[in-house]
Protein backbone atom coordinates (compact mmCIF):
# COMPACT_ATOMS: atom_id res chain seq x y z
CA UNK A 1 0.00 0.00 0.00
CA UNK A 2 1.53 3.69 -0.44
CA UNK A 3 -0.45 7.20 -0.50
CA UNK A 4 0.02 9.49 -3.54
CA UNK A 5 -0.01 13.29 -3.70
CA UNK A 6 -2.26 14.37 -6.56
CA UNK A 7 -1.06 17.76 -7.03
CA UNK A 8 2.33 15.79 -7.77
CA UNK A 9 0.74 13.69 -10.72
CA UNK A 10 0.93 16.04 -13.78
CA UNK A 11 5.16 16.94 -13.28
CA UNK A 12 5.87 14.14 -15.76
CA UNK A 13 3.72 15.01 -18.49
CA UNK A 14 4.07 18.60 -20.36
CA UNK A 15 2.66 19.91 -23.53
CA UNK A 16 5.44 20.32 -26.01
CA UNK A 17 4.64 22.92 -28.70
CA UNK A 18 6.93 21.50 -31.69
CA UNK A 19 7.74 24.57 -34.35
CA UNK A 20 11.11 23.03 -35.78
CA UNK A 21 12.03 20.30 -38.21
CA UNK A 22 13.15 17.35 -36.67
CA UNK A 23 16.72 16.67 -38.24
CA UNK A 24 18.50 13.88 -35.58
CA UNK A 25 16.68 10.66 -34.01
CA UNK A 26 14.14 11.26 -32.06
CA UNK A 27 11.53 9.68 -29.62
CA UNK A 28 8.10 11.23 -27.86
CA UNK A 29 7.01 9.76 -25.75
CA UNK A 30 3.33 8.93 -23.72
CA UNK A 31 3.87 11.02 -20.79
CA UNK A 32 3.90 14.15 -23.44
CA UNK A 33 1.64 15.85 -25.40
CA UNK A 34 2.88 17.46 -28.73
CA UNK A 35 1.29 19.92 -31.17
CA UNK A 36 2.44 20.13 -34.28
CA UNK A 37 2.66 24.01 -35.19
CA UNK A 38 3.15 24.70 -39.12
CA UNK A 39 4.84 21.93 -41.46
CA UNK A 40 7.21 19.57 -39.82
CA UNK A 41 9.50 17.72 -41.45
CA UNK A 42 11.43 14.69 -40.10
CA UNK A 43 14.67 15.38 -42.50
CA UNK A 44 16.70 12.44 -44.64
CA UNK A 45 18.42 10.43 -42.09
CA UNK A 46 16.17 11.34 -39.36
CA UNK A 47 13.94 8.63 -37.76
CA UNK A 48 11.26 10.23 -35.22
CA UNK A 49 9.76 7.46 -33.20
CA UNK A 50 6.63 7.62 -31.29
CA UNK A 51 5.53 5.60 -28.52
CA UNK A 52 2.62 3.71 -27.99
CA UNK A 53 -0.03 5.51 -26.63
CA UNK A 54 1.10 9.07 -27.41
CA UNK A 55 -1.32 11.70 -28.58
CA UNK A 56 -0.28 14.57 -31.69
CA UNK A 57 -2.48 17.37 -31.94
CA UNK A 58 -2.31 19.15 -35.16
CA UNK A 59 -2.91 23.23 -34.83
CA UNK A 60 -5.53 24.70 -36.43
CA UNK A 61 -5.84 27.94 -38.52
CA UNK A 62 -6.38 30.90 -36.27
CA UNK A 63 -8.66 32.47 -38.60
CA UNK A 64 -5.22 34.53 -39.71
CA UNK A 65 -4.51 32.32 -42.50
CA UNK A 66 -1.66 30.64 -41.14
CA UNK A 67 -0.08 27.58 -42.14
CA UNK A 68 -2.05 24.21 -40.62
CA UNK A 69 0.09 22.17 -39.26
CA UNK A 70 1.04 18.75 -41.28
CA UNK A 71 3.51 16.45 -40.27
CA UNK A 72 5.50 15.62 -43.23
CA UNK A 73 8.40 12.20 -43.44
CA UNK A 74 11.00 13.09 -45.96
CA UNK A 75 12.43 10.82 -48.39
CA UNK A 76 15.24 9.06 -46.19
CA UNK A 77 13.40 9.88 -43.00
CA UNK A 78 11.42 7.36 -40.88
CA UNK A 79 8.05 7.24 -39.38
CA UNK A 80 8.32 4.50 -36.14
CA UNK A 81 4.55 4.63 -34.75
CA UNK A 82 3.86 1.14 -33.38
CA UNK A 83 1.22 1.63 -31.40
CA UNK A 84 -1.27 -1.58 -29.75
CA UNK A 85 -4.18 -2.33 -29.66
CA UNK A 86 -4.24 -1.36 -25.94
CA UNK A 87 -2.57 2.11 -26.73
CA UNK A 88 -2.83 3.25 -30.21
CA UNK A 89 -0.90 5.67 -31.30
CA UNK A 90 -3.48 9.09 -31.63
CA UNK A 91 -2.90 12.14 -34.37
CA UNK A 92 -6.00 14.75 -33.48
CA UNK A 93 -6.97 18.08 -33.45
CA UNK A 94 -5.91 20.49 -30.85
CA UNK A 95 -9.43 21.64 -30.61
CA UNK A 96 -11.57 20.68 -27.75
CA UNK A 97 -14.31 18.54 -27.00
CA UNK A 98 -17.43 19.18 -29.33
CA UNK A 99 -15.41 22.17 -31.59
CA UNK A 100 -13.40 19.57 -33.73
CA UNK A 101 -13.90 19.10 -37.44
CA UNK A 102 -12.97 18.45 -40.80
CA UNK A 103 -9.93 19.81 -42.02
CA UNK A 104 -8.49 21.21 -38.79
CA UNK A 105 -5.06 20.43 -39.37
CA UNK A 106 -2.89 19.03 -42.48
CA UNK A 107 -2.56 14.80 -41.78
CA UNK A 108 0.54 13.02 -42.20
CA UNK A 109 2.42 12.49 -45.31
CA UNK A 110 5.01 10.30 -45.83
CA UNK A 111 7.17 10.64 -49.22
CA UNK A 112 10.00 7.41 -50.31
CA UNK A 113 11.96 6.46 -52.70
CA UNK A 114 10.30 3.62 -54.56
CA UNK A 115 9.29 4.04 -58.16
CA UNK A 116 6.36 6.17 -59.80
CA UNK A 117 5.12 6.54 -63.35
CA UNK A 118 6.03 10.34 -63.92
CA UNK A 119 8.67 10.29 -66.64
CA UNK A 120 11.12 11.99 -64.33
CA UNK A 121 10.67 9.27 -61.82
CA UNK A 122 10.46 11.60 -58.98
CA UNK A 123 7.54 14.35 -58.32
CA UNK A 124 6.16 16.50 -55.42
CA UNK A 125 3.46 16.29 -52.81
CA UNK A 126 0.00 18.57 -54.22
CA UNK A 127 -0.34 21.58 -52.08
CA UNK A 128 2.93 21.36 -50.30
CA UNK A 129 5.48 24.13 -50.63
CA UNK A 130 7.68 23.75 -53.94
CA UNK A 131 10.45 21.37 -53.29
CA UNK A 132 9.81 20.95 -49.66
CA UNK A 133 8.42 17.50 -50.32
CA UNK A 134 9.54 15.06 -53.10
CA UNK A 135 8.91 11.58 -53.56
CA UNK A 136 10.17 8.67 -55.73
CA UNK A 137 13.21 6.75 -56.85
CA UNK A 138 14.68 3.70 -57.63
CA UNK A 139 13.60 1.72 -54.52
CA UNK A 140 10.78 -0.23 -54.51
CA UNK A 141 12.08 -2.01 -51.34
CA UNK A 142 12.26 1.45 -49.70
CA UNK A 143 11.00 1.56 -45.82
CA UNK A 144 9.53 4.58 -44.48
CA UNK A 145 9.32 3.33 -41.15
CA UNK A 146 6.35 1.46 -39.01
CA UNK A 147 2.68 2.84 -39.05
CA UNK A 148 0.79 0.10 -36.79
CA UNK A 149 -2.17 0.88 -34.65
CA UNK A 150 -2.56 4.61 -35.45
CA UNK A 151 -5.82 6.82 -35.67
CA UNK A 152 -5.45 9.87 -37.67
CA UNK A 153 -8.81 12.61 -37.12
CA UNK A 154 -10.26 15.96 -38.26
CA UNK A 155 -7.41 16.35 -41.01
CA UNK A 156 -7.05 16.42 -44.54
CA UNK A 157 -6.99 20.19 -45.87
CA UNK A 158 -6.69 22.26 -49.14
CA UNK A 159 -2.65 24.00 -48.23
CA UNK A 160 -3.03 25.78 -51.44
CA UNK A 161 -5.44 27.00 -53.46
CA UNK A 162 -6.98 23.46 -55.78
CA UNK A 163 -4.21 21.55 -53.72
CA UNK A 164 -5.93 19.29 -51.02
CA UNK A 165 -3.93 17.19 -48.29
CA UNK A 166 -5.46 14.08 -46.95
CA UNK A 167 -5.67 12.07 -43.96
CA UNK A 168 -2.69 10.00 -45.20
CA UNK A 169 -0.66 10.73 -47.87
CA UNK A 170 1.61 7.67 -49.34
CA UNK A 171 3.98 9.34 -51.96
CA UNK A 172 6.63 6.52 -53.44
CA UNK A 173 6.51 4.50 -50.39
CA UNK A 174 8.39 1.21 -50.64
CA UNK A 175 7.09 -2.33 -49.52
CA UNK A 176 9.39 -2.39 -46.78
CA UNK A 177 7.84 -0.14 -44.43
CA UNK A 178 4.86 -1.79 -42.71
CA UNK A 179 1.34 -0.46 -42.56
CA UNK A 180 -1.42 -2.37 -39.91
CA UNK A 181 -4.08 -1.01 -38.60
CA UNK A 182 -4.72 2.67 -38.98
CA UNK A 183 -7.75 4.68 -39.26
CA UNK A 184 -8.49 7.82 -40.54
CA UNK A 185 -11.68 9.68 -39.47
CA UNK A 186 -13.42 12.80 -40.46
CA UNK A 187 -10.99 13.65 -43.45
CA UNK A 188 -11.60 16.70 -45.13
CA UNK A 189 -10.05 15.23 -48.58
CA UNK A 190 -9.49 11.75 -49.17
CA UNK A 191 -8.83 9.45 -46.29
CA UNK A 192 -6.29 7.41 -47.80
CA UNK A 193 -4.12 8.30 -51.21
CA UNK A 194 -1.45 6.54 -52.17
CA UNK A 195 1.12 7.62 -55.19
CA UNK A 196 2.97 5.46 -56.70
CA UNK A 197 5.11 2.92 -54.77
CA UNK A 198 4.98 -0.56 -53.44
CA UNK A 199 3.64 0.11 -49.96
CA UNK A 200 1.18 -3.21 -48.51
CA UNK A 201 -1.20 -2.74 -45.55
CA UNK A 202 -3.67 -4.45 -43.90
CA UNK A 203 -6.49 -3.54 -41.80
CA UNK A 204 -7.59 0.12 -42.51
CA UNK A 205 -10.63 2.14 -41.50
CA UNK A 206 -11.46 5.16 -43.74
CA UNK A 207 -14.42 7.15 -40.91
CA UNK A 208 -16.64 9.42 -42.23
CA UNK A 209 -14.54 11.63 -44.74
CA UNK A 210 -15.40 13.70 -47.05
CA UNK A 211 -13.92 12.91 -50.65
CA UNK A 212 -12.83 9.21 -51.69
CA UNK A 213 -11.89 6.60 -49.25
CA UNK A 214 -9.16 5.05 -51.39
CA UNK A 215 -7.37 6.70 -54.21
CA UNK A 216 -4.67 5.23 -55.69
CA UNK A 217 -2.46 6.78 -58.82
CA UNK A 218 0.66 7.87 -60.39
CA UNK A 219 1.71 3.94 -60.61
CA UNK A 220 0.92 2.48 -57.20
CA UNK A 221 0.79 -1.36 -57.46
CA UNK A 222 0.32 -2.26 -53.56
CA UNK A 223 -0.98 -4.78 -52.02
CA UNK A 224 -4.30 -3.85 -49.65
CA UNK A 225 -5.99 -6.85 -47.41
CA UNK A 226 -8.95 -5.73 -44.84
CA UNK A 227 -10.20 -2.51 -44.96
CA UNK A 228 -13.30 -1.28 -43.93
CA UNK A 229 -14.59 2.55 -45.10
CA UNK A 230 -18.19 3.97 -43.58
CA UNK A 231 -19.65 7.30 -44.90
CA UNK A 232 -21.53 10.18 -43.09
CA UNK A 233 -24.66 10.13 -45.80
CA UNK A 234 -24.92 13.85 -45.34
CA UNK A 235 -21.16 14.91 -45.98
CA UNK A 236 -19.71 14.50 -49.11
CA UNK A 237 -17.40 16.59 -51.37
CA UNK A 238 -19.27 19.57 -53.81
CA UNK A 239 -16.21 19.48 -55.83
CA UNK A 240 -14.94 16.18 -57.65
CA UNK A 241 -17.73 13.85 -55.97
CA UNK A 242 -17.43 11.54 -53.15
CA UNK A 243 -16.37 7.57 -54.27
CA UNK A 244 -15.50 4.30 -52.40
CA UNK A 245 -12.36 4.09 -54.65
CA UNK A 246 -11.00 6.54 -57.22
CA UNK A 247 -8.28 5.32 -59.69
CA UNK A 248 -6.24 6.61 -62.07
CA UNK A 249 -3.07 5.67 -63.88
CA UNK A 250 -1.91 9.53 -63.77
CA UNK A 251 -3.56 12.74 -63.92
CA UNK A 252 -3.96 12.32 -68.03
CA UNK A 253 -4.28 8.84 -68.22
CA UNK A 254 -0.98 8.02 -70.01
CA UNK A 255 0.56 4.75 -70.83
CA UNK A 256 3.11 5.59 -68.40
CA UNK A 257 4.62 2.86 -66.44
CA UNK A 258 4.57 1.35 -63.59
CA UNK A 259 0.46 1.35 -64.01
CA UNK A 260 -1.21 2.00 -61.39
CA UNK A 261 -2.31 -1.73 -60.77
CA UNK A 262 -2.70 -2.09 -57.05
CA UNK A 263 -4.51 -5.34 -55.40
CA UNK A 264 -7.58 -4.87 -52.80
CA UNK A 265 -8.72 -7.54 -51.26
CA UNK A 266 -11.58 -8.12 -48.86
CA UNK A 267 -12.95 -4.67 -48.37
CA UNK A 268 -16.11 -3.52 -46.96
CA UNK A 269 -17.51 -0.31 -48.30
CA UNK A 270 -20.50 1.30 -47.09
CA UNK A 271 -22.32 4.35 -48.69
CA UNK A 272 -24.56 6.58 -47.71
CA UNK A 273 -27.66 4.72 -48.76
CA UNK A 274 -29.23 2.39 -45.96
CA UNK A 275 -32.11 1.80 -48.01
CA UNK A 276 -32.67 2.71 -51.81
CA UNK A 277 -35.08 5.51 -50.33
CA UNK A 278 -32.43 6.89 -47.86
CA UNK A 279 -31.88 10.72 -47.94
CA UNK A 280 -28.26 11.58 -49.02
CA UNK A 281 -26.00 14.40 -50.39
CA UNK A 282 -25.95 14.43 -54.36
CA UNK A 283 -22.94 14.78 -54.05
CA UNK A 284 -22.02 11.36 -53.46
CA UNK A 285 -21.44 9.65 -56.64
CA UNK A 286 -19.30 5.59 -57.22
CA UNK A 287 -18.92 2.88 -55.36
CA UNK A 288 -16.32 2.28 -57.58
CA UNK A 289 -14.30 5.21 -60.24
CA UNK A 290 -11.80 3.09 -62.01
CA UNK A 291 -10.51 5.63 -64.68
CA UNK A 292 -7.23 6.87 -66.39
CA UNK A 293 -6.17 4.06 -67.90
CA UNK A 294 -6.13 2.46 -64.23
CA UNK A 295 -4.99 -1.42 -63.75
CA UNK A 296 -6.76 -1.87 -60.12
CA UNK A 297 -7.94 -5.25 -59.12
CA UNK A 298 -10.76 -5.59 -56.23
CA UNK A 299 -11.33 -9.90 -55.17
CA UNK A 300 -13.71 -10.79 -52.66
CA UNK A 301 -15.30 -7.52 -51.38
CA UNK A 302 -18.32 -5.53 -50.39
CA UNK A 303 -19.86 -2.39 -51.38
CA UNK A 304 -23.28 -1.43 -49.78
CA UNK A 305 -25.60 1.82 -50.68
CA UNK A 306 -24.13 3.56 -53.35
CA UNK A 307 -25.94 6.00 -56.12
CA UNK A 308 -23.97 4.35 -58.97
CA UNK A 309 -22.41 0.77 -57.88
CA UNK A 310 -19.66 0.89 -60.76
CA UNK A 311 -18.05 3.58 -63.57
CA UNK A 312 -15.30 1.89 -65.72
CA UNK A 313 -14.29 5.26 -67.32
CA UNK A 314 -12.50 5.34 -70.54
CA UNK A 315 -11.24 3.49 -73.33
CA UNK A 316 -8.10 2.66 -71.36
CA UNK A 317 -9.63 1.10 -68.62
CA UNK A 318 -11.83 -0.91 -70.95
CA UNK A 319 -8.87 -2.66 -73.07
CA UNK A 320 -7.57 -3.28 -69.49
CA UNK A 321 -10.50 -5.14 -68.26
CA UNK A 322 -10.58 -6.78 -71.35
CA UNK A 323 -7.22 -7.98 -71.01
CA UNK A 324 -7.68 -9.26 -67.60
CA UNK A 325 -5.09 -6.48 -66.29
CA UNK A 326 -8.29 -5.05 -64.41
CA UNK A 327 -10.17 -6.72 -62.53
CA UNK A 328 -13.03 -7.24 -60.04
CA UNK A 329 -13.56 -10.39 -59.07
CA UNK A 330 -16.08 -12.31 -56.11
CA UNK A 331 -17.52 -8.81 -55.84
CA UNK A 332 -21.08 -7.66 -54.02
CA UNK A 333 -22.52 -4.69 -54.88
CA UNK A 334 -25.83 -4.13 -52.89
CA UNK A 335 -28.56 -1.25 -52.31
CA UNK A 336 -27.09 0.84 -55.32
CA UNK A 337 -29.80 3.17 -56.71
CA UNK A 338 -27.73 2.11 -60.52
CA UNK A 339 -25.60 -0.45 -61.27
CA UNK A 340 -23.24 0.22 -64.05
CA UNK A 341 -21.92 3.70 -66.01
CA UNK A 342 -19.16 3.84 -68.40
CA UNK A 343 -18.14 7.21 -69.87
CA UNK A 344 -19.83 8.73 -72.93
CA UNK A 345 -20.27 7.56 -76.16
CA UNK A 346 -18.48 3.77 -75.02
CA UNK A 347 -19.61 0.67 -76.96
CA UNK A 348 -18.33 -1.39 -73.84
CA UNK A 349 -20.50 -3.93 -72.36
CA UNK A 350 -19.62 -2.89 -69.07
CA UNK A 351 -22.50 -5.37 -67.17
CA UNK A 352 -21.77 -8.18 -69.32
CA UNK A 353 -18.05 -8.25 -68.42
CA UNK A 354 -19.36 -7.69 -64.72
CA UNK A 355 -21.49 -10.46 -65.14
CA UNK A 356 -18.66 -12.98 -66.41
CA UNK A 357 -19.28 -16.37 -64.90
CA UNK A 358 -15.65 -17.04 -63.68
CA UNK A 359 -15.77 -13.70 -62.31
CA UNK A 360 -18.35 -14.43 -59.37
CA UNK A 361 -19.89 -11.30 -58.89
CA UNK A 362 -23.44 -10.35 -58.00
CA UNK A 363 -25.16 -6.93 -57.86
CA UNK A 364 -28.75 -7.88 -57.51
CA UNK A 365 -29.09 -7.57 -53.82
CA UNK A 366 -30.32 -4.92 -50.91
CA UNK A 367 -28.43 -3.57 -48.30
CA UNK A 368 -30.45 -6.03 -45.95
CA UNK A 369 -29.98 -8.80 -48.17
CA UNK A 370 -26.14 -9.00 -47.16
CA UNK A 371 -27.08 -9.28 -43.94
CA UNK A 372 -24.39 -7.62 -41.87
CA UNK A 373 -24.90 -6.37 -38.16
CA UNK A 374 -25.03 -2.26 -38.11
CA UNK A 375 -22.88 -1.15 -41.02
CA UNK A 376 -25.14 2.10 -41.16
CA UNK A 377 -24.79 2.80 -37.54
CA UNK A 378 -22.35 5.53 -37.39
CA UNK A 379 -22.14 6.17 -33.46
CA UNK A 380 -21.43 2.31 -32.66
CA UNK A 381 -21.12 0.49 -36.10
CA UNK A 382 -20.79 -3.28 -36.29
CA UNK A 383 -19.47 -4.23 -39.78
CA UNK A 384 -19.83 -8.47 -38.79
CA UNK A 385 -21.80 -10.62 -40.96
CA UNK A 386 -24.70 -12.23 -39.13
CA UNK A 387 -24.98 -15.78 -39.19
CA UNK A 388 -26.42 -16.99 -42.40
CA UNK A 389 -25.04 -13.92 -44.09
CA UNK A 390 -23.99 -14.72 -47.70
CA UNK A 391 -20.93 -12.99 -47.58
CA UNK A 392 -19.91 -15.15 -45.00
CA UNK A 393 -18.49 -17.18 -47.58
CA UNK A 394 -17.57 -17.24 -51.62
CA UNK A 395 -14.23 -15.92 -51.41
CA UNK A 396 -11.68 -16.78 -53.69
CA UNK A 397 -8.08 -16.93 -53.51
CA UNK A 398 -7.10 -19.05 -56.75
CA UNK A 399 -7.22 -15.72 -58.78
CA UNK A 400 -3.44 -15.20 -60.32
CA UNK A 401 -3.27 -11.47 -58.70
CA UNK A 402 -4.04 -13.71 -55.08
CA UNK A 403 -2.63 -17.15 -55.72
CA UNK A 404 0.35 -18.61 -53.92
CA UNK A 405 0.82 -14.86 -52.55
CA UNK A 406 1.88 -15.73 -48.87
CA UNK A 407 1.10 -12.04 -47.60
CA UNK A 408 -2.44 -12.73 -48.45
CA UNK A 409 -4.50 -14.29 -45.57
CA UNK A 410 -6.82 -16.84 -47.25
CA UNK A 411 -10.21 -16.20 -45.86
CA UNK A 412 -13.74 -17.71 -46.81
CA UNK A 413 -15.41 -14.61 -46.34
CA UNK A 414 -16.31 -11.65 -48.74
CA UNK A 415 -15.94 -8.03 -47.04
CA UNK A 416 -13.15 -7.08 -44.52
CA UNK A 417 -15.26 -9.29 -41.63
CA UNK A 418 -16.05 -13.01 -41.11
CA UNK A 419 -16.61 -13.44 -37.12
CA UNK A 420 -13.98 -11.26 -35.75
CA UNK A 421 -14.07 -7.82 -35.36
CA UNK A 422 -10.21 -6.48 -35.99
CA UNK A 423 -11.51 -2.75 -34.93
CA UNK A 424 -12.39 -3.80 -31.31
CA UNK A 425 -10.74 -1.77 -28.48
CA UNK A 426 -8.39 0.03 -30.84
CA UNK A 427 -10.55 2.04 -32.84
CA UNK A 428 -13.04 5.31 -31.93
CA UNK A 429 -16.22 6.00 -33.52
CA UNK A 430 -16.82 8.71 -31.72
CA UNK A 431 -13.57 11.30 -31.82
CA UNK A 432 -15.58 14.26 -31.65
CA UNK A 433 -16.15 13.58 -27.93
CA UNK A 434 -13.10 11.94 -26.42
CA UNK A 435 -10.85 13.70 -24.16
CA UNK A 436 -7.53 14.11 -24.84
CA UNK A 437 -6.37 16.00 -22.10
CA UNK A 438 -6.50 13.43 -19.14
CA UNK A 439 -3.84 14.91 -16.81
CA UNK A 440 -4.50 18.36 -15.04
CA UNK A 441 -0.94 20.39 -15.28
CA UNK A 442 -1.22 22.10 -12.23
CA UNK A 443 -4.14 20.78 -9.87
CA UNK A 444 -6.66 22.31 -7.68
CA UNK A 445 -6.39 20.77 -4.14
CA UNK A 446 -9.21 22.95 -2.96
CA UNK A 447 -12.12 20.01 -2.98
CA UNK A 448 -9.57 16.91 -3.50
CA UNK A 449 -6.99 16.47 -1.22
CA UNK A 450 -4.98 13.26 -1.34
CA UNK A 451 -6.17 9.97 -2.83
CA UNK A 452 -4.66 5.93 -2.28
CA UNK A 453 -5.36 4.02 -4.69
CA UNK A 454 -4.08 0.16 -4.33
CA UNK A 455 -2.86 -2.60 -5.22
CA UNK A 456 -1.14 -0.90 -7.82
CA UNK A 457 -0.45 -2.85 -10.38
CA UNK A 458 -3.08 -4.89 -9.95
CA UNK A 459 -4.88 -8.11 -11.66
CA UNK A 460 -8.45 -7.25 -10.31
CA UNK A 461 -10.05 -5.33 -8.06
CA UNK A 462 -9.00 -1.39 -7.61
CA UNK A 463 -9.07 0.47 -4.41
CA UNK A 464 -9.92 3.88 -4.34
CA UNK A 465 -9.51 6.41 -1.66
CA UNK A 466 -9.60 10.54 -1.33
CA UNK A 467 -10.41 13.01 0.74
CA UNK A 468 -12.57 15.71 -0.03
CA UNK A 469 -13.18 19.16 1.74
CA UNK A 470 -17.17 19.59 1.04
CA UNK A 471 -19.92 17.44 -0.01
CA UNK A 472 -20.05 17.60 -4.20
CA UNK A 473 -20.89 15.64 -7.09
CA UNK A 474 -18.81 13.93 -9.03
CA UNK A 475 -17.29 11.10 -11.01
CA UNK A 476 -14.73 8.24 -10.46
CA UNK A 477 -13.91 7.10 -14.22
CA UNK A 478 -10.95 4.77 -16.54
CA UNK A 479 -9.35 5.70 -19.51
CA UNK A 480 -6.98 3.95 -21.75
CA UNK A 481 -4.20 5.53 -22.78
CA UNK A 482 -5.51 6.90 -26.31
CA UNK A 483 -7.93 8.68 -23.97
CA UNK A 484 -11.44 6.71 -24.61
CA UNK A 485 -13.57 5.85 -21.42
CA UNK A 486 -13.59 2.47 -20.45
CA UNK A 487 -14.63 1.79 -17.06
CA UNK A 488 -17.31 3.90 -14.62
CA UNK A 489 -16.30 3.12 -10.85
CA UNK A 490 -18.52 5.51 -9.71
CA UNK A 491 -21.05 8.24 -10.33
CA UNK A 492 -23.06 10.70 -7.57
CA UNK A 493 -22.29 12.47 -4.86
CA UNK A 494 -18.40 12.48 -2.89
CA UNK A 495 -18.83 13.26 0.80
CA UNK A 496 -17.19 15.68 3.09
CA UNK A 497 -14.15 13.62 4.22
CA UNK A 498 -12.57 10.43 3.21
CA UNK A 499 -14.15 8.58 0.34
CA UNK A 500 -13.72 4.64 -0.72
CA UNK A 501 -14.56 2.74 -3.83
CA UNK A 502 -13.76 -0.69 -4.80
CA UNK A 503 -14.14 -1.31 -8.71
CA UNK A 504 -13.72 -4.67 -10.54
CA UNK A 505 -11.07 -4.14 -13.65
CA UNK A 506 -10.66 -7.78 -14.45
CA UNK A 507 -12.54 -7.00 -18.01
CA UNK A 508 -9.86 -4.56 -19.23
CA UNK A 509 -6.57 -6.04 -20.78
CA UNK A 510 -3.07 -5.51 -19.25
CA UNK A 511 -1.78 -2.15 -20.01
CA UNK A 512 -1.75 1.09 -18.44
CA UNK A 513 -4.68 3.46 -17.76
CA UNK A 514 -5.69 6.58 -16.06
CA UNK A 515 -8.15 6.79 -12.97
CA UNK A 516 -9.75 10.01 -13.27
CA UNK A 517 -11.46 11.39 -10.48
CA UNK A 518 -12.86 14.35 -11.25
CA UNK A 519 -15.85 17.48 -9.63
CA UNK A 520 -16.65 20.55 -11.17
CA UNK A 521 -13.85 22.23 -10.05
CA UNK A 522 -11.30 19.59 -9.91
CA UNK A 523 -9.56 17.10 -12.19
CA UNK A 524 -7.17 14.55 -10.29
CA UNK A 525 -5.26 12.06 -12.23
CA UNK A 526 -3.80 8.50 -11.06
CA UNK A 527 -1.57 5.94 -13.93
CA UNK A 528 -2.69 2.88 -13.37
CA UNK A 529 -0.93 0.16 -14.50
CA UNK A 530 -3.44 -3.69 -15.33
CA UNK A 531 -1.31 -6.77 -14.88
Amino acid sequence: LFFIALCFLAQGQSVIQVTADITTNTTWMNTNIYVLNGYIHVDSGATLTIMPGTIIKGKADDGTGSILSTLLIDRGAKLVASGTANQPIVFTSEKPVGQRSYGDWGGVVICGRATINPASGQAEVEGTPAGTTVYGGPDDDDSSGVLRYIRIEFCGIPLQPNKEINGLTLAGIGRKTVLDNIQISYSGDDSFEWFGGTVNAKHLIAYRGWDDDFDTDFGFRGKVQFAVAQRDSQVADPGSGSNGFESDNDATGSSNTPFTQAIFCNVTSVGPLATLSSGYNSNFKRGMHIRRNSKLSIHNSLSLGWPIALLLDGAGCETNATANELQIRNQVFAGCVDSFKVASGSVFDLRTWYYTGAFSNEMDMNTSDVQLTAPFNYANPNFLPMSGSPVLTGADFTNGNLNGDAWFQNVPYRGAFGTTDWTANWANWDPQNTSYDLVSNSPDLSTLNIARVFPNPTSGNLNIEFHSTQSTEGSVEIFDMSGRKVLNAFEGVFQTGLNSFSTDINSLSQGIYFLKIKTAENVKTVKVSKI
